[in-house]
């Protein structure tokens, strides 16, 4: 059982794995960063630090009457809420960090060594000039319409 464990853990595909995941936890780092100290300040000067987190609605009221001041309150209460103001909050910041990894991946991409890209592979397939259908780059005779492909134009 050691002898396959150790095969496991030490085949290429399991340390490319480990390898990415400590990559992306490290990339997750700087997302974060971005975001957080880059992205956000000049974003909370624009929108005076609008902060939908407070914003619900209640879809039935807990054991104290409403309306209630905050949702602390209304939770307290055991109020039935809808939460919409803690998703909207979500998706900006889902938005702002969607944003971030485009605009790194983008600089990253410009960064790479242009000679590193691989060749772009040659097709195995052509169209037939008659039926329109996929079929092997050598042949002569396209087999779904068998019509002759030597005398194509």
């Amino acid at each position: 059982m050691w002898k396959e464990f150790k095969a496991f853990a030490v085949r290429g595909n399991v340390i490319d794995m480990a390898v990415g995941i400590i990559i992306g936890a490290a990339f997750t780092t700087v997302v974060q960063s971005l975001v957080k100290d880059i992205l956000m300040p000049p974003l909370g000067l624009l929108t005076s630090d609008i902060d939908f987190s407070n914003a619900f609605l209640v879809l039935s009221e807990g054991t104290a009457p409403g309306p209630y001041a905050s949702l602390q309150v209304a939770e307290e209460a055991g109020a039935a809420i809808l939460r919409y103001g803690t998703f909207l909050n979500s998706l900006i910041s889902f938005a702002l960090v969607a944003f971030a990894v485009f605009v790194l991946v983008r600089y990253i991409n410009k960064l790479r060594d242009p000679k590193q890209t691989p060749e772009p592979v040659s097709p195995i397939v052509k169209k037939c000039g008659f039926c329109y259908s996929d079929i092997p780059i050598q042949a002569t005779r396209c087999p779904h319409c068998t019509s002759r492909l030597d005398t194509e134009s």
